[in-house]
């Protein structure tokens, strides 16, 4: 392997440079630029593989002249899974997978290398567990097939020639922070030794046709670790979320050139690995209280697919001067801004009380429909009445008191009838067409005191 050129990256913020400086024109700070050789050649198994700076030069092409087939998809094995990618994993596509250290992301990958389709060949490269480590896991997990290749490595030329002497369908590497070039000067896990590595394994993705499932460290503000344009190389970003102390665990797309964005699969981790809830909205009311003040049920869109979730809501006197706020799963300056308006314009001294919200099952709302079940959850624990074990609400509530429509609402009707819902609150001006599902019944609403009234 042989560098014939070189380049100048800053180290604080991965920008490149024509030259050396002593200030990064980019972000400003010093000392931060780094000389390192351009991208190798590497050849492996027989079969050449130009990587990074060799790339065969290409013409340019009529846009009527370019081939619109199909992309080639496979199954991971697991429906949750599939969901999040679109349908499959596509052939030749980077899969960046993030989340908190112990939350599950290597093993969701071990798994899906046991459900995989016959004569699909995995090659899995491992720098932070040895083979041992990685065989206890999977005996652990009960993942057996002959198809699966295990190589505890860190440097970068070493892995990409066992990519080409293998030539695997599915490479998985984990992670990408511990995977280095050994002639650059900068420590494993940099901006220069991510943002290097990951493009030396996306051209040889793209020129092989294998797909790379990549995992990712995280900050403590919980994005993937490294330079932001690690997210924009690849073609998919997954987020593996959940609480530690609960068994449920979110995969959430926030980037797919193959498939819609912000969709959601859910896993339950269990003493044998993970196990698919195709249901997730019968598993997140699971256990909800009946005839109990200061709970509403909620439908939002997670992607493709409505899920309902419960809100709940507790109102009490507070003994300081000022009352307590607290939210959990819900935007905390939205919390306070439905506090303000319930106040205005519901008529409830909410000054004079401290208000904890919380989102039942780990759930992060982050859409305006759920804010007419957070004010009339609310409301309810204020004046200490049930709104209804059967009722659900859905819509946005505005700074004068108005309830406003939302996206995609006979969807969110037809599942919360699907989940045996006989009434639902909803805004009286909707933009759909409404088809209301058999069996339930509609209440139309203009603002909030409507609402309370209607309910309470």
């Amino acid at each position: 392997m042989k560098a014939n050129k070189t380049r100048f990256y800053c180290t604080a913020c991965g920008n490149e440079l024509a030259k050396w400086a002593g200030k990064c024109p980019a972000c400003g700070a010093w000392n931060t630029i780094e000389e390192v050789p351009a991208a190798p050649t590497v050849a492996g198994g027989g079969r050449a593989a130009t990587v990074a700076g060799g790339v065969p030069r290409s013409q340019p092409k009529r846009l009527r002249e370019l081939d619109a087939g199909a992309e080639l998809r496979f199954s991971t094995g697991l429906g949750e899974f599939d969901r999040v990618l679109g349908g499959g994993a596509v052939r030749g596509s980077l899969v960046l997978v993030g989340g908190s250290p112990g939350i599950g992301k290597s093993t969701l990958l071990l798994q899906m290398c046991a459900r995989l389709p016959k004569g699909e060949t995995v090659l899995y490269i491992t720098g932070e567990e040895s083979q041992r480590q990685l065989k206890l896991r999977a005996q652990r997990l009960q993942v057996e097939t002959d198809e699966l290749f295990v190589l505890a490595e860190t440097q970068l030329d070493q892995a990409l020639d066992a990519i080409g002497s293998l030539s695997p369908s599915v490479v998985i590497l984990d992670s990408i922070q511990t995977l280095y070039r050994g002639d650059m000067t900068a420590a494993p896990g940099s901006v220069s030794q991510v943002k290097e590595c990951t493009m030396a394994i996306m051209q040889l993705a793209k020129l092989q046709g294998f797909t790379a499932f990549i995992v990712g460290h995280v900050n403590k503000d919980g994005a993937i670790a490294g330079p932001k344009v690690l997210e924009h190389m690849v073609d998919c970003v997954l987020y593996f979320e959940g609480e530690r102390s609960m068994s449920y665990r979110l995969l959430r797309g926030v980037k797919n050139r193959f498939g819609s964005t912000n969709e959601i699969g859910v896993f339950e981790m269990t003493d044998r690995g993970l196990r698919e809830v195709e249901n997730p909205s019968e598993m997140l009311l699971s256990g909800r209280p009946e005839n109990v003040s200061g709970t509403c049920v909620t439908c939002v869109m997670e992607g493709t697919r409505p899920l309902l979730a419960e809100i709940q809501a507790l109102a009490t006197p507070t003994g300081f001067a000022a009352g307590r706020r607290n939210a959990n799963g819900l935007d905390y300056n939205r919390a306070l801004l439905l506090l303000a308006v319930l106040e205005k314009w519901g008529g409830m001294a909410l000054g004079s009380c401290d208000v904890y919200i919380n989102v039942i099952g780990g759930l992060d709302l982050d859409e305006p429909a759920a804010d007419l079940a957070a004010v009339l959850a609310i409301a309810s624990s204020f004046r200490d009445r049930p709104i209804g074990p059967k009722v659900a609400a859905v819509g946005e509530v505005g700074l004068a008191g108005e309830v406003r429509s939302v996206a995609a609402l006979n969807q969110r009707l037809g599942e919360i009838a699907r989940l045996g819902f006989s009434q639902c609150v909803i805004p009286a001006h909707a933009r759909d067409e409404l088809r209301p599902p058999k069996g339930l019944q509609l209440i139309p609403v203009r603002s909030i005191r409507e609402a309370v009234e209607a309910l309470l």
